[in-house]
């Protein structure tokens, strides 16, 4: 109708341009707190779905250990550091199984990711290389820790083993530290590893041997010289004697704070070089994005 007034063309009306970033520019500024508690609680979450093989089953394992090598060394009869050696051994089996689990939980998530071709799940959520990291090393941390109060437990179980705590401090540190370094060395060989054996490879000919000669099961005085230098070369061996120094009050390091002090802070600086390592190569997507 002519004296109706005309409407305009809805096609016609401007439309607001939307903003969107540049390419290559962050949305999120600052810290993606979500996503890195969300791929923490994710990791978190598959290993405590098999919690009796990841958590309840190295108890049993330490528990055998603990048994073959108090009877075949002299049981209760035997002296070490000034105990018996069921509890100068006891604090080194806890430790050595929070580190070998932080291993085998870092060292499985990317390598998982690129057999089952399911890697993009970790490099395309808007995670920074650091969140990344902390994530995957925060949720090792996490099962070394439950690993070893499943330790604790089941070894405190056992008759003449007294797990007294003489030093939290170096309960709490060098527990802490060994868990991280063995962790960010998992993190490395899930990057490096391109297949299962690539893993077991590091775990058999690195982490089993080093973890063996680290003064577990004996003090390193009573090795010749040269081995005792190779011995105080292998990290592994200041995580268990600094653990078993804070049930004990004494270790191979020493007897006094200080000394055991000085080979903590050498791992925590140990630590932070891996951790910038670590940091390097995900910024650069080694064996991730080619």
């Amino acid at each position: 109708m002519a004296d109706q007034p005309q409407l305009a063309d809805v096609h016609d009306a401007p439309v607001p341009a939307r903003e969107f970033s540049a390419q290559g520019v962050p949305i999120i500024h600052g810290i993606n707190g979500l996503g890195l508690w969300t791929l923490y609680i994710k990791e978190v979450r598959r290993f405590f779905k098999v919690q009796t093989q990841t958590i309840w089953a190295p108890a049993i394992t330490t528990l055998l250990y603990l048994m073959i090598f108090t009877v075949a060394l002299g049981g209760d009869n035997r002296l070490v550091l000034g105990v018996n050696f069921a509890t100068f051994v006891a604090p080194g089996l806890i430790a050595m199984g929070m580190m070998n689990n932080a291993f085998a939980n870092s060292s499985f998530s990317f390598l998982a990711g690129k057999i089952q071709g399911t890697i993009v799940d970790y490099l395309m959520p808007p995670l920074s290389e650091m969140e990344l990291m902390i994530a995957l090393v925060g949720a090792a941390l996490t099962r070394a820790i439950l690993v070893g109060l499943a330790l604790a437990g089941a070894i405190w179980l056992w008759p003449g083993v007294d797990l007294t705590v003489h030093h939290w401090w170096a309960v709490i540190w060098f527990g802490l530290m060994g868990s991280v370094l063995l962790a960010l060395i998992g993190l490395l060989t899930s990057l490096w590893a391109e297949k299962f054996d690539h893993n077991a490879a590091v775990t058999n000919f690195v982490i089993t041997p080093l973890t063996m000669l680290s003064g577990t099961f004996y003090v390193i005085d009573r090795l010749a010289p040269v081995f005792q230098t190779v011995s105080r070369m292998n990290p592994f061996f200041y995580v268990i004697s600094g653990f078993r120094f804070g049930f004990l009050g004494r270790s191979d390091i020493g007897s006094t704070n200080e000394a055991v002090l000085h080979g903590g802070v050498g791992l925590g600086v140990l630590n932070l070089m891996l951790g910038a390592v670590t940091y390097g190569l995900l910024r650069s997507g080694w064996r991730l994005k080619s």
